[in-house]
This record gives C-alpha cells, structure tokens and sequence, in this order.
C-alpha cells in the first residue's frame, strides 16, 4: 500500500485516543523502513520486530537470530496508536510468521494511561488476528529506564496488563522488565546510551535473553 493511501486510512484510527499524536510526525521514519532492503531466504521464516526506537535502534537484531528472516519494522518515537496508523505497511504486509511488539514505552511518558493504552494493544492484535490468523504475536513488555525511572509504577500497571493479555487473547508476553533490574530491583545504569533511555549492547543483549525464548 502507497503511503499516501496508509495516511488517508489512518485518520479514522486516530481518532480512537484524544491522546494520540500526529502520525504523520513519523513520516521520515516510515520512509526508511520503506527503503529497507532484505535478502529473504524461503526456506527460514519471517519474523517482524515493530514499535518504537528501542526497536528502531536494534540495528544488529538480524544477528541474534540468523535462523531466521528478522525485519526491524522499529520507528522512533511511536505508540501504539501510531502502530494502528502504520498497520498495512508495518505488519500486515510482511505478512511475518512471528511478530514481535514494542510499544507503550513512549505512550506512558506522553501521559497516557495504562488502561487505554491496553486497550489499543487489544485493538491492534486484534487487526493482527483478523489478517493473519497464523502469526505468532509477542508483546514485549515495557522497558526501565534511568531517564523514565518516575514513570516506575506506571510501567508496571501496563506490563501488567499486557501480560493478562497474553493469557486473554491468545497472544505471548516477553519480560523485559526484570531482566533490566539488579538484584534491589533498581534498573541498571550501564545498560544506556548517554542519553539514559536508548540502550547500548548491554541492554540488547538482556533483551535477547528473554526474545531468544520464543524463537
């Protein structure tokens, strides 16, 4: 689907949240996953990671899983009501076999509450559903942060949630959350870039102690 087209069908999702942004703020990113290039082998499957930076800046995540075709899908700075936006081009297209999930970090520290942010978790698999019956669908939970610690409780509301999710709507949940915590429970410092938030290779490699489970 042309991007123009996704644009125009956005518009009635949006108006799901009064919350939600301007999707069309993303349009710089959506054009680089357009432009992406990838050498599919038939023989491995197809596996979409999509959601926000965390998942943009996971340059290397097709070296984690060579077994498979892995299409980072991340674009910075998204929610999930973005993702309902970018829906065709995003997922529905790649048509993955497995689909990864990133998204709500971004939605909590805009003010959003977990409640309805869950709800558009809903939404969205249930899009996944509806088009593609066969996909594995994972969410991956809420990640800590240094730079969002303030955010703590409400993090935790919707990790929650979306792990109630995963046993309601047939859908998997992966844990990033503990594993980002020392043994007080404090998230660890050295696991950042400068800018506290985004993580370094340290942080990915957490990550892929838990990802690596499901696949």
């Amino acid at each position: 689907m042309r991007l123009q087209n996704i644009l125009t069908f956005g518009i009635a999702l949006l108006s799901l949240t009064s919350r939600a942004q301007d999707p069309e703020r993303l349009t710089n990113d959506i054009r680089e996953v357009q432009e992406m290039e990838y050498t599919i082998d038939p023989s491995k499957s197809v596996v979409v990671f999509a959601g926000s930076s965390s998942i943009k800046m996971w340059k290397d995540v097709q070296e984690y899983y060579p077994d498979y075709n892995v299409l980072n899908h991340g674009f910075g700075g998204s929610e999930f009501s973005d993702l309902i936006y970018y829906y065709d081009l995003l997922i529905r297209e790649s048509a993955p076999d497995i689909l990864f999930i990133y998204e709500g970090d971004n939605d909590i520290a805009a003010g959003e509450d977990p409640e309805a942010i869950t709800e558009e978790a809903r939404q969205l698999v249930g899009m996944v559903k509806r088009d593609l019956p066969d996909t594995r669908i994972i969410l991956i939970s809420a990640k800590p942060s240094v730079a969002r610690w303030e955010f703590k409780e409400q993090y935790e509301d919707l990790n929650a949630r979306l792990k109630s999710m995963s046993d309601q709507d047939g859908v998997e949940y992966a844990d990033v959350w503990s594993n980002m915590l020392d043994a007080e429970g404090n998230v660890y410092t050295d696991i950042f870039l400068e800018d506290n938030l985004h993580m370094n290779k340290k942080g990915y490699d957490l990550w892929n102690e838990v990802i690596a489970g499901y696949l």
